[in-house]
This record gives structure tokens, sequence and C-alpha cells, in this order.
């Protein structure tokens, strides 16, 4: 068996990690090395998905705009973010994995740069709006991430591999945070934070030109998102992240404004704040993936949503009460459980459909080389649906404030929310139908009847 090698442009025509002596000849390595910088630029891409939710901390009275003018700019970032990542999924099977990695963190300098020149006051809100549209080219770079190191890896380190690769590219929200926050006390301008990150957007797309790989399996196979599209455990599993994800980057970008609205907190106290969440819901996305390793995606994705939905219970109840330091608390626990849904739930992807490739009676190379043509595909647009979440949290604070003042009526609907996720991922994927025996069942029920073990 020979070892994988990098010829010259980058493309490796043979990979086979399932193969455990391929693994340790050099494919262990060389998908290390390319996750590694993969998550580089994935945190990059977050960081500047979420600059906005930072941006507008800095905007005081002088620039004219209300609380719901701030809502509207972080729900059009949000939105583009998860539109974009759809074709940023099919662009890893057309220019390659290491190739797309270079042009997409080279994208970067574009919102970054737009934003260095208008942000000052006097610029109309419209303006804000456009060059805010153009930040959620960042949260594509999730997503063609995600597809890429999907396929370097075997399907035993799968959770591992994403839980760690996405959390690591998730960490970039809590960081331009605590770089705000660092600003904003030394009485620093955003201008100043701008021009921190393009040199840091630069070194990101060097490196992945030196360091990552092309994986020609990969390359130019367009038609396997539409045979993910046609698979409804894709919209099941979307519907879920809406819930896990959805939540994560929603309350990352609604987390300092809720505080100034709702508690009074100025720009500072805010930011002193705002980054516990985020960093600890990113640093614990792969433990989700271990966990679900272990004990299996399902399961863990159900408790998760009991905890999820106990946390909005607190909020509810902090809300009511005033008490500032429960609020933050719980909603910490709320990041903290997002963070590990996360994981679990994308681990939950490749198991899937590997399921899905035995249940055809499909075995060995052939059986693995299904479950990651199709769960890499699904994963471009499972990411960008569970982002539409964000949102929706958006919006939700949006109407909640004008209606009420406060986040009570969002912070309900959420808890409605995830009671349907709860009741979602019981019913489909750990159920046991009475009338289908495990060994007599339908080829679609035995593969669904694995899911909770993988």
């Amino acid at each position: 068996m020979t070892s994988p090698s990098s010829p010259a442009g980058r493309w490796i025509e043979r990979w086979d990690p399932e193969d455990r002596v391929f693994w340790e000849q050099g494919g262990e390595r060389i998908a290390r090395r390319n996750l590694f910088f993969s998550v580089l630029s994935e945190h990059i891409g977050f960081s500047v998905w979420t600059l906005w939710s930072v941006l507008v901390l800095f905007m005081g009275p002088e620039y004219g705009l209300t609380p719901a003018d701030k809502f509207l700019l972080t729900s059009v970032v949000t939105l583009v973010g998860a539109v974009v990542r759809v074709p940023y999924t099919f662009a890893v099977a057309v220019f390659g994995g290491r190739n797309w990695t270079v042009i997409s963190a080279s994208l970067l300098l574009v919102p970054t740069v737009a934003a260095f020149v208008v942000m000052e006051p006097g610029t109309g809100f419209g303006t804000f709006l456009v060059v805010a549209l153009l930040a959620g080219i960042g949260g594509g770079n999730f997503a063609s991430s995600m597809t890429n190191i999907n396929a370097f890896f075997p399907l035993r380190e799968k959770g591992w591999a994403l839980g760690l690769n996405a959390g690591g590219g998730n960490i970039g929200v809590p960081v331009i945070q605590l770089v705000a926050l660092a600003l904003i006390g030394a009485g620093g301008g955003p201008r100043l934070l701008l021009a921190i990150y393009i040199p840091l957007i630069l070194l990101a797309a060097v490196l992945a030109a030196l360091r990552m790989d092309n994986l020609a399996s990969v390359k130019n196979d367009t038609g396997a998102a539409k045979d993910a599209a046609r698979d409804a455990h894709t919209w099941i599993m979307s519907f879920l992240y809406v819930g896990t994800f959805g939540s994560f980057i929603g309350y990352s970008f609604a987390f300092g404004m809720v505080l100034q609205n709702a508690f009074g907190r100025t720009p500072l106290q805010a930011a002193y704040l705002t980054f516990i969440g985020p960093l600890l819901g990113s640093l614990v996305r792969p433990l989700g993936g271990r966990l679900a390793d272990r004990f299996g995606g399902a399961r863990i994705t159900l408790w998760n949503y009991v905890g999820m939905a106990a946390a909005t219970t607190g909020l509810l109840m902090a809300g009511r009460a005033g008490s500032l330091p429960l609020f933050v608390t719980v909603f910490v626990a709320l990041f903290v459980l997002s963070g590990l849904g996360n994981g679990s739930t994308f681990k939950m992807i490749p198991g899937i459909f590997q399921a899905k490739a035995l249940a055809k009676g499909l075995v060995g190379e052939e059986a693995a080389a299904y479950g990651r043509r199709l769960s890499g595909a699904s994963m471009g647009l499972i990411g960008a649906v569970g982002a539409l979440g964000g949102v929706g949290i958006n919006l939700a604070f949006r109407q909640s404030f004008l209606s009420y003042g406060s986040g009570t009526g969002a912070f309900a609907a959420f808890l409605a929310f995830y009671a349907v996720c709860f009741g979602l991922t019981w019913a489909v994927y750990l159920r046991r139908p009475a009338s289908a025996p495990r060994e007599t069942a339908a080829p679609e029920t035995k593969a669904q009847l694995s899911y909770v073990e993988v």
C-alpha cells in the first residue's frame, strides 16, 4: 500500500482514509495539516462575518441609528452568510479544497476594506446596510471548510475532526469581540480594529496556498449536491442545525445589544460580557463531537435540546426578575449547550449517509465513498439552512423589543422551537418502530435504527 503524496500543484490523486495502513503511512499527517490551516482560514472568516456584532457597539448616538436599525444590520449579515454557504459548498468540487480556501480567504478583504472606508458618523444607514451585506461572505467559509475537511478524515474520527474544524472557526467570534473590547477600553476606534484584520486575512490566504492540498476524488462531483438535496435527512438535519448553530450565531450577534437594551449596559460594559458565551460555546464544540463519537450523535443532540430548553426558561425568569447576573450566567450556559449541539449534530451527518450506504448493500471503500460524497455535499446545505436560524433570532429580538420593550417574546418563541427539535430528534433518529424489528425492517428503516450508534 503506497503512502499518499502531494504532486505538483498540490493535488492528491489517491485518498483512502478508511484504509488504516494508508492512514498510518502518511494520510493522518496530511489530513491534520490541512485541518490546521483550514481552521485558521475559517477562524478569520467567522471574525469577518461577525464583524458587525462589534461594530454596532462602536456606533453611539452620533451615528443616528436606533436599536431596530442595529438589529437589522446584524440580521442581513447573518442572512447573506447563510445564503452564500450553498455556492461555497459547490466551490470545493469545482476548484479544489486548497484552491477555494485561498480564494475565499482573499475575498474577505472586500468587506473589511469597505467597512474601513465608511465607518464614521454621517454615513447613511443605506450605506452601512450595503457594506454589512458584504461581510456576509465570511459565513460561507464554514461550509466550504467543513465539506473539504470531511473528505480528509475517516468516519471513526469525523466527530472530532469536524468539531475541531468548526470550533476553531467559531472561536473567531469571541476573538474579534475580545479585540474590540481591548480597543474600546483603550479608546481606540473601529478603523483600528479593521486595520488589525486586513494583514491577518492576507496571512491566512498565503498559508493556505503554501500548506494545503486538493483531493482529486472530490473535484467535479457537483452532482452530489443534487443527490443530497433530494434526501429527506438533509432537510431534517438542517432543521435540527437551526436549533444548534443557528442559536450560536444568532446569540453571538444579538447578545451585546440585548444587554444594552434590556439592562442598560454601556458598549464597554456589554463588551466585557459578550465574548464569554461565544468563547465557551466554541471551545466545547469538539467535545460535542467526541461525545457523539462515543455515545451516538442522536443521543447527545436529544438531551442537549433538553438543556437548551431549560436554559431558555431560565432566561425568561431572569428577564422578568431583572437579574443581570442570573441572565448572563444562564445565557452563557445556553451558548455552551449550542456549542455541544453543533458538534453532535455534525457528527450525525456522516453517520446517517454511511448507514444509508450499508442499507443499500454497499461495503468497504464503496460504502465509505458513498457516505463521504453525500455527507460532504449535505453539510453545505445544512450549514446554510442552519445559519438562517441566526437571522430568525435577530429578527425575533428586533420584533420583541419593538412590541414589548424586552426580549421575553423572543425567548418564548425559542423555547417552543427547542421543544419541536427535541421531538423531531427522538421521532426520526431514536424511536424504535414496534412494527419493524431490526432484523426484518426495510432497508431505510434499518439504516435509520443505526444512526444512534454512529
